[in-house]
């Protein structure tokens, strides 16, 4: 078997220490299978993407596999679990669903 390949998109989104200070970051999935869409966040992108795809989240576990489609990098915690509940309203719904019009076409 060879080895497990990471997307170019999350090369170094890892756990990253900005001017001594955590990235946090709010990202958006999508299930193909269930053409589904996820929102979440984090302080390691690809660690979270891995356990996504993996099926080790309960939420997530049957959409298998997701795509990574946006995310926003914050340096503030508080900042971006107030984008990632924004995202999840309506009016942040009807951001993403312009923002990523082709994207989530596909």
């Amino acid at each position: 078997m060879g080895r497990r390949r990471t997307s170019p998109m999350l090369v170094g989104l890892g756990p990253i220490v900005h001017k001594k200070r955590m990235l946090y970051y709010v990202y958006l999935l999508y299930s193909k299978t269930r053409q589904q869409v996820y929102k979440g966040s984090t302080s390691n992108l690809k660690r979270r993407f891995d356990e996504h795809n993996k099926g080790q989240v309960v939420s997530t576990r049957k959409g298998v596999p997701w795509r990574l489609e946006y995310y926003e990098a914050f340096s503030n915690k508080t900042d971006a679990l107030r984008e990632e509940i924004f995202l999840k309203s309506g009016k942040g719904k009807e951001r993403l669903k312009y923002l990523l019009q082709e994207t989530l076409k596909k």
